[in-house]
């Protein structure tokens, strides 16, 4: 016998989970959230959770809204449950649910009008996103880019916009008609220098329409950067079932997530924000070594595993770090081409996060997927692989791992395993990889060809030799001979 979950039986459910100290109706908005995906309810929601348990900032709560159908699909999915989450927080020898309820209401998808004035609504003091990596309408040296069709449309039609950059810009302009202080714009999303990439993407934008409010954009919002962290899978039927066998609790979008969380940021915030550093977060005059820690290592460390767990078949995360080869292909390149290249981070010992970071990846509970981390990789390889291979280049030094890492990928867009298994892609620039992978079995320099996503490194006769030996390795010796010949010593030409 399952609980349907609702605030009117959270009392039932306590018996199972924990649920909140407070009275969710009793929230008021502070907080407009573009993208109420996983991360965001694991995340920022679960901090907010745990301030408002403390009785504190009940000023501070969520509105949530989106320009996606998956942002629909998730207002319709939550709202039947009075927008209550229920988190699973799974370390390696304890699991434990918790529901929180920072949500107050899901906006419509496609009422553009309605979340312009909810942007212009005073009480609204924060507007924070998680949109991916790939949302931000970003090159592959994280400048933004003028030209793309979207963005095109919103400065032809700045009343109208379809993106959320287009309707923050909207509902800045009607708080500066209105006489109200802007809020402040805050990115949880994995991209180097989140908050200066925002504002430049919100002013780029701006600026092909009014470069005058372009320019007071630049000179009244804040954009503080920010680090996030917390390994945070997609939710299938396996959690959905796991929830309901395990606590009783029947949950339309439930996630499931580890314990560790971290989150660091910048204390930039003219217009008041709540007392996050009293539930863990880090405030900080300078995130960026504690992003750049992160988003090399870890999420570096994601990418690199993704494409050979992919191409010997495996599954879940853990499986791939159980497997020998994968796991020692990871300490190898992490410790000898990465880590000795990111700067020191305050009290902070890098080979200690690494091997924090090994416990996380292993973490059989978690139930995270390849296929999730191999996904989107036109985005993420810039962004996580590529500026740790161009930082040792330009020191002169080696890239025998990272460059085997970019050719496990194009090996993985030819489409299919080393066991001939079909691969399905999830990346937008799918089509054009995958042609140019099978191209490169012949031609290896045929995948280094697109600019937006090697630019900063194919120009490297040294990267390019290293990258064709690897690709090659891989079609003669298979994935798993070439990574031991990496560990051998034995990979470099």
């Amino acid at each position: 016998m399952t609980i349907k979950l609702s605030r009117s039986h959270l009392s039932d459910v306590a018996k199972t989970a924990a649920v909140p100290q407070y009275d969710p109706q009793r929230l008021m908005a502070g907080i407009l959230h573009f993208g109420v995906g996983n991360f965001h309810r694991a995340h920022q929601a679960v901090y907010l959770d745990d301030l408002f348990n403390e009785g504190l900032d009940h000023d501070w709560g969520i509105i949530g809204a989106g320009v996606l159908p998956s942002d629909q699909a998730m207002r319709e999915k939550l709202a039947a449950q009075d927008f209550l989450t229920t988190v699973v927080e799974q370390d390696n020898n304890r699991t434990a649910a918790r529901v929180t309820a920072p949500m107050i209401d899901i906006l419509p998808v496609g009422e553009t009008t309605a979340i312009i004035e909810a942007l212009a609504n005073p009480k609204i003091r924060i507007v924070s996103m998680t949109i991916t990596e790939g949302g931000y309408f970003i090159d592959a040296n994280g400048h933004f880019n003028p030209t793309h069709p979207a963005i095109q449309a919103d400065a032809a039609n700045p009343s109208d916009p379809k993106t959320v950059f287009g309707l923050i810009i909207a509902g800045l302009r009607l708080r500066r008609e209105k006489g109200i202080a802007p809020f402040t714009v805050m990115s949880c999303d994995n991209i180097p220098g989140n908050g200066h990439v925002t504002e430049n993407t919100i002013c780029g934008l701006a600026r092909l329409s009014d470069p005058d409010f372009a320019d007071w954009i630049h000179d009244e919002v804040a954009f503080p950067n920010s680090m996030v962290d917390r390994i945070t899978p997609a939710t299938g039927s396996r959690e959905i079932g796991i929830l309901a066998d395990d606590f009783g609790i029947e949950d339309n979008w439930p996630v499931f997530c580890e314990e560790f969380k971290q989150w660091v940021m910048e204390d930039r915030f003219p217009a008041g924000r709540p007392l996050l550093e009293r539930v863990g977060v880090q405030f900080v005059p300078d995130v960026a070594p504690y992003e750049l820690m992160k988003i090399r290592i870890l999420n570096g460390g994601h990418a690199a595993i993704a494409y050979p767990a992919a191409l010997l078949d495996i599954h879940f995360v853990h499986e791939a770090m159980e497997h020998p080869l994968i796991r020692a292909f990871l300490a190898k390149l992490e410790r000898d081409e990465i880590i000795p290249i990111v700067p020191p981070v305050p009290d902070t010992d890098l080979d200690n996060y690494f091997q924090l970071i090994e416990r996380r990846f292993l973490n059989p509970k978690i139930g995270d997927t390849i296929p999730r981390l191999a996904q989107d990789g036109s985005n993420r390889q810039p962004k996580f692989i590529l500026p740790s291979t161009a930082d040792r280049l330009a020191r002169g030094e080696d890239v025998i791992g990272l460059s085997l890492v970019s050719a496990l990928w194009c090996r993985y867009f030819a489409g299919t395993s080393d066991s001939g298994k079909a691969i399905t892609f999830n990346d937008a620039s799918a089509d054009k990889l995958h042609a140019a992978a099978l191209r490169a079995k012949q031609d290896p320099m045929a995948f280094l060809a697109f600019d937006e996503i090697f630019d900063a490194v194919s120009g490297s006769e040294h990267f390019r030799r290293r990258f064709a030996h690897a690709l090659q390795s891989l079609w003669t010796e298979g994935t798993a001979k070439t990574l031991q010949l990496y560990l051998d010593d034995r990979l470099a030409v």
